[in-house]
């Protein structure tokens, strides 16, 4: 907040940019796109990283599953986005561990200020031992899918977004929303 666009801009290309890049690969004509729309000030949790949507279909199942359109790298764990797709995949497995499908899609939609959310779906693709229904009210029953108790749960907090990023968010026994959840039915 201490420092205009213009000065921003100024100090970013000198100290950063020409120090980071090449001279070789600026000229003229190269196109600086330093806060194109002007001051931005929110930033941490309050704003995302500006980074999210570059890896999108990489990030989950790489075209083969189903996909909601939220990123997560650039996000923090306190999105949905993330947080909740985490938490999603959790259930499947546990869904699966639990004998209760062969395969299982989880679909959780969620709105900003309500803590819980607007739908749960389940399609278990014919493999399920119960109706996508009853599976419903075992997430329901097993599950707090408010996303302040999906982040201390699936302990989202620790710093671990390093290896998700560069090897994945899926299929790392080391995460906790890899472990699947003894299921009371």
């Amino acid at each position: 907040e201490e420092i205009s666009p213009e000065d921003l801009r100024k100090e970013l290309l000198e100290k950063v940019i020409k120090k980071v890049i090449p001279a070789n690969l600026l000229d003229d004509r190269t196109i600086y796109h330093i806060q194109p729309s002007g001051r931005f000030v929110i930033g941490g949790p309050q704003g995302d990283a500006g980074l999210t949507g570059r890896k999108i279909i990489v990030d989950t199942y790489g075209g083969w599953g189903a996909h909601g359109g939220g990123a997560f790298s650039g996000k923090d764990w306190s999105k949905v986005d993330r947080s909740a797709a985490y938490t999603a995949r959790w259930i499947a497995k546990s869904l699966v561990a639990g004998g209760l499908a062969r395969r299982a899609l989880v679909q959780l939609s969620y709105a900003i200020g309500v803590a819980e959310p607007l739908s749960i779906h389940v399609d278990t693709y014919g493999t399920g031992k119960k109706s996508d229904e009853e599976l419903v009210e075992i997430i329901r029953n097993n599950f707090d899918l408010r996303p302040g108790l999906i982040v201390q749960t699936l302990n989202l907090q620790k710093p671990q977004y390093l290896k998700t990023a560069s090897y994945g968010h899926f299929g790392n026994p080391e995460y906790s929303w890899e472990q699947p959840k003894k299921l009371v039915l």
